[in-house]
């Protein structure tokens, strides 16, 4: 018998618990007319025309690897749940990676269980059906649908997803009584890790998130299409922020944020991460968020931003831009550097390549410079065998890009970083040098500069695509385009 099988609906008890009222709400209840007014008089607003989203295909072959990856065992990849920020108000909802991958659905509460036949499996999704007109909860609960918007009925999701649907309230004690090996996607809903407490295994749940976690490396069509169309969004917030930088002058670095956040809005689903606004010494600080500081003509601002698309997939992207529109004489010697680095880097992503080929030649580039300038005491391959250069490059050159901005995080080891590039991966690569301004052991000129450069890089078959060139990067040519976007 399936969990769908199993599941059998329940008639709602007189003594049901009644949906709970605000506390300090100004109505105290709810009259037995106006309960009963609000069962009726609405139209029918079913959905018959639907057709299959566009990545449909794609998933159904994405389920078909999984199924065939873990023959005869019972598959459960929760969506997640509703976070609460603050009181009764919750944190935008994000659906978990490994169900929006296989699904294309992106609704809180939603399970996709794949259940073992006597070849292959059969797919059901689970999720919340659409709220309830005749115990009022679609106008009384705060989740109902005159609060936060209509849901899908089980119907119209099954024909948008290409999968059987059915009642996720009914799916915790459908689990509990069900037999049989079983893995779970673990971190993303709580209720559903206790129903499977007695039947799951630590190390045999991570075997699951790891082979959902490979499946990531390499891009398909779809994927491939909507990073792209992630990047092309992104360049043109990095216009617009160019555009208003005078204005982000009188303010300070949230304007560049806001800036960047009304384009990822606008065109699509979300920003990838929190955006680094890091201007002046700021760009010293890798993972700067805060975005609070001044923004001060003759200093650099590092911009590093992603556009999500409404499928998840995000860019990942750095300029480092002088704020005047001109780099000085030791900002561009520094910049130029870095681009040299990255030139290097992205020369060596091609199929056959290590993984690990890109930032090797990128670090060997920054090292040579620093050896060259004096601040660290050669000869070069010492340094890189020491790691003293790290003192300036701090970070890795790149990673693995996709629905997560770190992507495929979960990969072993040697599927990753000592791993061999294939058509179809996409990563990052973005090397930077960051001089800290209390760092003494550098030349006061250099103390507070930090510039990283980033694109986002498609492994081909008989090499790489950028698909950020569409942004300027050498020093020259990127005070030409910032002179073009001002005038």
């Amino acid at each position: 018998m399936t969990v769908a099988e199993e599941l059998i609906p329940e008639t709602p008890d007189e003594s049901e618990e009644p949906i709970k009222q605000r506390k300090n709400g100004l109505y105290p209840g709810v009259s037995d007319e106006l309960a009963e007014n609000m069962k009726s008089g609405w139209a029918d607003t079913e959905l018959r025309d639907l057709e299959p989203i566009p990545q449909a295909v794609e998933t159904a072959a994405r389920r078909a690897a999984l199924s065939a990856r873990f023959p005869g065992e019972r598959l459960v990849i929760p969506a997640g749940n509703l976070k609460t920020r603050s009181n009764d108000t919750e944190y935008a909802f994000r659906a978990s990676v490994e169900y929006a991958y296989l699904t294309g659905n992106q609704t809180e509460d939603g399970v996709l269980v794949l259940e073992p036949k006597d070849e292959g499996h059969e797919a059901t999704i689970y999720l919340l059906p659409r709220s309830d007109r005749e115990n009022g909860e679609f106008w009384l609960d705060g989740q109902g649908e005159l609060w936060v918007g209509r849901r899908h009925s089980l119907t119209e999701a099954g024909t948008l997803y290409g999968i059987p649907a059915s009642d996720v309230r009914e799916l915790a004690g459908a689990l509990r009584e069900a037999t049989g090996p079983v893995r779970v996607v673990r971190g993303y809903d709580a209720g559903i890790e206790a129903a499977l407490t007695d039947k799951v295994t630590a190390e045999r749940d991570e075997e699951l998130r790891v082979f959902l976690s490979e499946a990531r490396l390499v891009k398909d069509e779809f994927e491939v299409g909507e990073l792209q169309k992630a990047v092309d969004s992104t360049v043109r917030g990095f216009e617009d922020v160019v555009k208003v930088l005078d204005k982000a002058e009188a303010t300070s670095e949230r304007y560049i944020e806001g800036t960047f956040f009304l384009r990822a809005r606008v065109e699509g689903n979300d920003v990838g991460y929190g955006t680094i606004a890091a201007a002046g010494p700021h760009a010293c600080t890798l993972h700067w968020v805060r975005n609070d500081g001044a923004v001060r003509s003759g200093e650099l601002l590092l911009l590093d931003a992603g556009v999500e698309t409404h499928t998840y997939y995000t860019a990942d992207v750095t300029r480092t831009l002088p704020i005047n529109g001109r780099f000085s004489e030791i900002q561009r010697q520094i910049y130029d550097a870095v681009y040299e680095a990255q030139e290097a880097g992205i020369a060596a992503v091609k199929p056959g390549a290590k993984y690990r080929d890109f930032h090797d030649a990128a670090q060997r580039v920054l090292t040579e410079r620093l050896v060259e300038w004096g601040l660290v005491e050669g000869p070069v391959e010492r340094v890189l065998e020491l790691g003293l250069q790290r003192r300036w490059t701090l970070h890795g050159t790149g990673h693995m890009l996709g629905m997560d901005v770190h992507d495929c995080a979960a990969a072993r080891v040697e599927a990753y970083v000592d791993g061999v590039l294939e058509p179809g991966m996409c990563l990052t690569v973005e090397p930077g040098l960051y001089f800290q301004a209390d760092d003494l052991t550098v030349p006061e000129e250099y103390r507070g500069i930090g510039v990283r450069i980033e694109d986002d890089i498609l492994v081909t078959d008989d090499g790489n695509r950028n698909l950020s060139a569409a942004l300027p990067r050498r020093s020259d040519e990127v005070e030409a385009w910032m002179a073009s976007l001002k005038s």
